[in-house]
């Protein structure tokens, strides 16, 4: 037979997957800036490494996962309680495509790490800036329920969009003018484009407290959803 819903330890059960959300959304975001790192520094030690603590990340979809399954099943809780634990399970998803993400970054350092160019790529830095701070924001949001903090997530994507198509125009001017450059740019494209995605992650995340808090349905209805 399921315990009650007002269980005092379904409240404590609530309160340690905050935490455990909160730990995993920081290993992946630990991993979307040493991914950066490692391409800008051309270091590919420090990719390999990166890739590796994706095994963390991957262990915690399937704790989250598994801890949710248990809470729904003892305590087969109602309202806010049923919403916030469903929408954990659909967040992981998101944070553990993230985390693979980075890695996919990892593997272009790799590749790129001996081509012997000296160019920073100075906004791949700034849209990783960009992307982690929306993970950390996205999290924050879903943790404490903070639609407007949502809101404005969904809005900064935005930003991040506009940041992948000026590395895409800049990378394929460099394609015209130096045919050699054809891999190289094509490397750096391909981080722009996992960056950008990770950018449709914490939206995806954001677009789960707006449901979470006020029941309203975003995804599909662009600004006007949003009232913009």
């Amino acid at each position: 037979m399921p315990l009650p819903a007002d269980d005092p330890s379904l409240t404590l059960a609530l309160k340690q997957l905050r935490q455990r959300l909160l730990l995993m959304s920081a290993r992946v975001e630990e991993m979307i800036d040493r991914s950066v790192q490692a391409l800008v520094e051309r270091d590919p030690e420090l990719a390999r490494a990166t890739i590796l603590l994706d095994r963390r990340v991957n262990l915690d979809e399937i704790e989250i996962d598994e801890s949710c399954l248990r809470m729904l099943s003892r305590w087969r809780p109602l309202g806010q309680d049923l919403r916030f634990i469903t929408f954990a399970l659909k967040v992981v998803t998101d944070l553990e495509r993230i985390g693979d993400l980075a890695v996919n970054i990892c593997e272009r350092a790799q590749d790129l790490s001996g081509d012997g160019n000296a160019d920073p790529y100075p906004q791949v830095p700034e849209m990783a800036r960009q992307a982690a701070d929306m993970l950390s924001g996205a999290i924050d949001a879903f943790v404490h329920g903070d639609e407007p903090a949502a809101r404005a997530i969904i809005s900064a994507d935005d930003v991040l969009d506009d940041l992948y198509h000026s590395i895409f125009s800049d990378r394929l001017a460099e394609v015209s003018a130096r045919t050699l450059a054809v891999e190289r740019a094509v490397g750096v494209q391909n981080v722009a484009k996992y960056l950008e995605r990770i950018g449709d992650h914490c939206t995806n995340i954001a677009e789960h407290v707006i449901f979470l808090v006020d029941g309203t349905d975003v995804r599909h209805g662009g600004r006007r959803a949003l009232g913009g």
